[in-house]
């Protein structure tokens, strides 16, 4: 179990639906302003709100990715595991990727403040 209320769960759903919906201030509303987030596309991580919506914007202008997160688990550390089905296609509509990663989160109250994936 996530938490006795469900809120983080709630937040991540939220945020998945939200980043696949392409809107990034409500994805970022859900992230702490100094962020660590991974560059899944290009390599590293980019640190903040600004970094964050830099990357997104220069992707989504290249791939088309969208994320359903199909299971979600607490570890040992607290941090939040979540399975992810992982589909990228091109602009043009072929597929690229179509697979399975874990997306481990760090929360900050009710943001997230660190993600890392992993395959």
């Amino acid at each position: 179990m996530l938490d006795r209320d469900g809120t983080a769960r709630a937040l991540l759903e939220t945020a998945y639906e939200r980043f696949n919906a392409r809107d990034i201030d409500a994805v970022l509303a859900l992230m702490t302003s100094d962020v660590d987030w991974p560059n899944g596309w290009e390599g590293g991580y980019v640190d903040g709100h600004d970094e964050v919506r830099d990357y997104w914007t220069r992707q989504w202008a290249t791939i088309d990715g969208t994320v359903t997160p199909e299971e979600f688990s607490t570890r040992p550390d607290g941090q939040i595991d979540v399975t992810v089905h992982q589909v990228v296609k091109s602009l043009e509509g072929e597929l690229l990727e179509d697979c399975i990663v874990h997306h481990i989160y760090r929360l900050r109250g009710d943001q997230v403040a660190h993600m890392e994936i992993r395959r």
